[in-house]
């Protein structure tokens, strides 16, 4: 047996990083020929159904193309009309179609399936694009309806932020988290919920974008030889601004986002950077009245926004036996009165 030199297992590793690269690129290039066809294909079929093509004709030239190249996937009848309405739907549009290239066709195809409005499909191409979905938490998005959710997501940042940039801190934000990976119980206390998020800081920063960078937990302030925690710190890349973000297991409440306000004008004066922009603010809350965060937030001068979590998901099919959060408000606020009524009768 030969002995082994000191330098192999770096030789090793060095060689298995360049195939692993060389791999990566090979699939990457596949894919940007794959879907140049597909593009190419769309359009064809564009212009031909324009001239008079009905789908009876794409249903002849599939099975001729599966004749033609037999074991060869993607030349269904269906996936020509996906094609064809991909190219549609994108062309003219060169944020979408840079989208298109640049994701695995699967992710076009589930969109373009999945979801039928066209400006829903288009965020959907660029989120896979800017932040690298695979396909898993593509359909986990578009069945947690992620489009919606960062729509209806309550801020202040028309308020205070500069209106050239509202556009894309607004998509950076969600009303609503999904944080049913951290397993916790129904009933839990902040610092159970910060214990979670720190101990899954991986799949939280998941969830959130990739383009937060996580900066502590409990990050302290001082001012006046006082101290401040800020529950959970991170830096987001693209917005170029720290994110502080303060975590309530309860109802929001007006007074939350007045401290919250404090602690971001003191991130300001004494942390941020020049060259950095205004820090934003987020209340992660259990729940909310959102006609009350609008009247706060009128109050508030730092960008802020207020958002809820949920941490368990049943199958819908049991769900909807379930009695919701206000089913249980109205038996608890009827309780009081329900035995006179039994009385009565």
């Amino acid at each position: 047996m030969s002995i082994v030199p000191s330098n192999y297992q770096l030789t090793l590793t060095d060689l298995k990083q360049r195939i692993s690269q060389a791999r990566y690129r090979s699939l990457l290039a596949v894919n940007r020929e794959l879907i140049g066809l597909y593009l190419y294909m769309g359009e064809v079929l564009s212009v031909r159904t324009q001239s008079g093509w009905g789908d009876g004709i794409i249903d002849t030239l599939s099975k001729d193309l599966q004749a033609e190249y037999p074991g060869v996937k993607g030349f269904s009848s269906r996936n020509l009309r996906r094609m064809r309405l991909v190219y549609e739907q994108t062309a003219g549009n060169e944020i979408w179609t840079q989208a298109v290239a640049k994701i695995p066709w699967g992710h076009t195809n589930t969109i373009f399936a999945k979801v039928k409005e066209p400006e829903q499909r288009g965020f959907y191409l660029q989120q896979c694009f800017e932040r690298g979905w695979s396909r898993g938490i593509l359909e986990e998005e578009i069945k947690y309806d992620r489009y919606h959710k960062q729509l209806d997501f309550q801020n202040n940042f028309s308020q205070t932020i500069d209106e050239t940039r509202l556009s894309i801190h607004r998509q950076e934000f969600q009303d609503e988290y999904n944080l049913s990976f951290l397993g916790l119980d129904d009933q839990h206390t902040e610092r159970e919920l910060e214990n979670a998020i720190v101990q899954n800081i991986s799949k939280t920063l998941g969830q959130l974008g990739n383009d937060f960078a996580f900066m502590g937990r409990q990050f302290r302030l001082e001012l006046d030889d006082k101290e401040y925690f800020i529950d959970l710190l991170f830096y987001h890349r693209k917005l170029r601004c720290m994110i502080a973000l303060e975590l309530k297991a309860s109802e929001f409440k007006p007074e939350h986002s007045q401290q919250l306000n404090w602690y971001l004008h003191l991130l300001d004066k004494t942390v941020r950077y020049p060259e950095d922009n205004p820090s934003i603010g987020i209340l992660l809350c259990k729940s909310k009245s959102k006609l009350t965060v609008e009247y706060a937030l009128e109050l508030i001068n730092k960008p802020m926004g207020v958002a809820t979590y949920h941490y368990r998901q049943l199958p819908e099919d049991i769900a909807r036996y379930l009695p919701t959060e206000d089913d249980f408000s109205r038996i608890i606020n009827g309780a009081g009165t329900a035995g006179t009524d039994q009385e009565q009768d």
